[in-house]
């Protein structure tokens, strides 16, 4: 049977294939570090880089529902391609909402027509990167860090600032353009297979036309709700990295960890306590789950508006979406730390790779402290006052 990529079903099927495949080498992988050519390479092959490319522009045009099942998915094996996956969408659409008409179509049809990955180090906390004018362009010169998957990108994504202003360009050039330098100096305890460096510029030209903006109005809600489904992208980051998790100790629970000596049972499956933890886990991460598809719901309507998206209905899925990523962050750090106490001690050999879920859950997490969204949250609560528009909301 053909699958047809078109359907939910099929790339579904496509994205679960992958995951198996990818996490019989995770742990290697994970040891290595460095560049994930081969992982990139395997998406191409897969056809998952245009899922959320519309039909009408050469894409497969699933919702985002659909596609941050697949961002979950493939961050069961790998937390790594999860979050260099999730960045992708997200960037894809990223002219959608945040460039001109023109520059909508155009990297909709190209990266549609050429199989494109896009990367990106935009971080606009980072303002060492600097842009200034040459005639009709600009030129680029200083540093950027958090280049995440720049390496192995065919588009790339960056910011940075023109003198004497504090509102950055974002602009987008290809892999071939001169003058750009990777520093190779990612050596982080977790996502250690997204290859997140910092970047050199020394005098790299930006054609003006690469320079996105601005769309029609300014302004207007949607022009910026491409944070929110970041920051819901990041949700199903975790909790793939969870379920990966619990489902490897739950196997290696079945199959090698002993009993507690007074336990009094034969088999670590009868143990009270490993059944009482395992309960414990799956009631979690259920409800981890739903509160993400529920927010996921909420932005698929949300996008579905377009531009004449309200900045109230904009700020009612952002606070849908803080809750789900509060919890899922909860959740994620609970249950990746206490695996061990349900595997044993002899899980935390080297080759089992336990560990590598909590690292790399807990590398992504420290990005956007989880206690800003709980203070969001509570303003609306007691105020009714919608979370205001950051890199991070």
């Amino acid at each position: 049977m053909v699958l047809d990529i078109t359907k939910p079903r099929d790339y579904i099927d496509i994205a679960i294939s992958l995951t198996k495949e990818l996490e019989q080498s995770a742990v290697e992988r994970d040891s290595k570090g460095g560049a994930p050519s081969e992982e990139i390479n395997k998406l191409r092959e897969s056809g998952l880089l245009p899922l959320v490319i519309p039909k009408q522009y050469g894409g497969i045009g699933a919702t985002w529902s659909d596609a941050l099942k697949i961002v979950q998915e493939l961050s069961k094996s790998d937390g790594s391609i999860g979050q260099l996956y999730g960045n992708h969408l997200n960037l894809t659409a990223l002219a959608h909402v945040s460039g001109t008409s023109e520059q909508k179509e155009r990297y909709y049809r190209e990266t549609a027509k050429n199989n494109w990955f896009w990367a990106n180090a935009i971080n606009t906390r980072d303002t060492r990167l600097k842009i200034t004018p040459d005639g009709e362009n600009f030129r680029v010169n200083g540093v950027k860090s958090f280049g995440t998957g720049i390496n192995v990108a065919d588009l790339r994504v960056f910011s940075a600032l023109p003198e004497g202003t504090e509102l950055p360009y974002v602009f987008v050039i290809p892999r071939d353009r001169e003058g750009l330098t990777s520093n190779q100096d990612w050596d982080n305890i977790g996502q250690r297979r997204t290859d997140s460096n910092s970047f050199t510029f020394n005098n790299v030209l930006v054609y003006s036309n690469e320079i996105l903006g601005y769309p029609a109005p300014p302004d207007n809600a949607f022009s910026t709700f491409l944070g929110i489904i970041a920051q819901l992208t990041k949700t199903y980051v975790y909790l793939g990295i969870t379920q990966g998790a619990f489902f490897a100790a739950r196997e290696y629970t079945k199959t090698n960890t002993r009993p507690w000596i007074t336990s009094g049972v034969e088999s670590a499956t009868q143990d009270p306590y490993i059944l009482h933890d395992y309960g414990d886990f799956w009631i979690q991460i259920q409800a981890a789950i739903g509160l993400a598809e529920q927010a996921a719901q909420k932005v698929q309507i949300a996008w579905e508006k377009d531009a004449s998206l309200t900045h109230e209905e904009r700020g009612e899925v952002a606070i849908a979406v803080f809750a789900a990523k509060a919890l899922a962050t909860r959740v994620g750090l609970d249950v990746t730390n206490r695996i061990f106490e349900v595997t044993g001690t002899r899980a935390t050999a080297t080759k089992y790779g336990f560990d590598r879920y909590w690292r790399d859950l807990r590398t992504f997490t420290l990005h956007d402290p989880v206690d800003y969204k709980l203070r969001a949250i509570g303003d609306w609560v007691l105020n009714n006052q919608i979370p205001l528009v950051t890199q991070y909301s």
